[in-house]
């Protein structure tokens, strides 16, 4: 049995439960945390000054690349073969680097976006557990294939993050 049909089973008796008990639920929609919430938006610009000078290096051998292209393309008839195929080796150079670099830069900001998040759920997750203490919430669920605007807190969520 499929680990979802489970969890639709597990939720779908949960509902019957809180019928039957006043059982309250609530709904997290994570990725509009990640997407809304004050130290989301603040992990992202720290993102963004952390790597610029890398994206800056990487927009700089992008245009050389191009440039020693259009000058191949433009003067690959007239060039002596000793300087067309040192222009064809400064190229091939050129693009090594970039796709080097280029996945440098992603894998590195890969790491530091999944330390940043982390920091972010981290604190996301204290704002749920204390917005379901005070609200006396029986379940807080993130992950859901359907939810009502009834049980959705998240706008609270962004709102305790913004807060603090």
């Amino acid at each position: 049995m499929d680990w979802r049909m489970l969890v639709a089973a597990g939720l779908g008796a949960i509902a019957v439960g809180a019928a039957a008990a006043d059982t309250k639920i609530g709904f997290v929609n994570t990725e509009r945390v990640f997407r809304e919430a004050a130290p989301a938006k603040r992990a992202q610009q720290r993102l963004e000054r952390e790597f610029s000078a890398r994206n800056g290096e990487l927009a700089k051998l992008e245009k050389q690349g191009r440039e020693l292209q259009a000058e191949l393309l433009k003067d690959s008839v007239v060039l002596p073969e000793a300087q067309r195929r040192e222009k064809e080796k400064q190229l091939a150079d050129v693009s090594l680097n970039f796709q080097r670099l280029q996945r440098e830069i992603r894998e590195d900001l890969n790491l530091r976006r999944n330390e940043e998040l982390a920091q972010v759920q981290e604190r996301a997750t204290r704002a749920i557990n204390q917005i379901a203490e005070a609200e006396k919430f029986d379940l807080v669920v993130q992950e859901a294939v359907f939810a009502s605007s009834r049980i959705d807190i998240t706008d609270k969520v962004i709102k305790a993050l913004a807060d603090k």
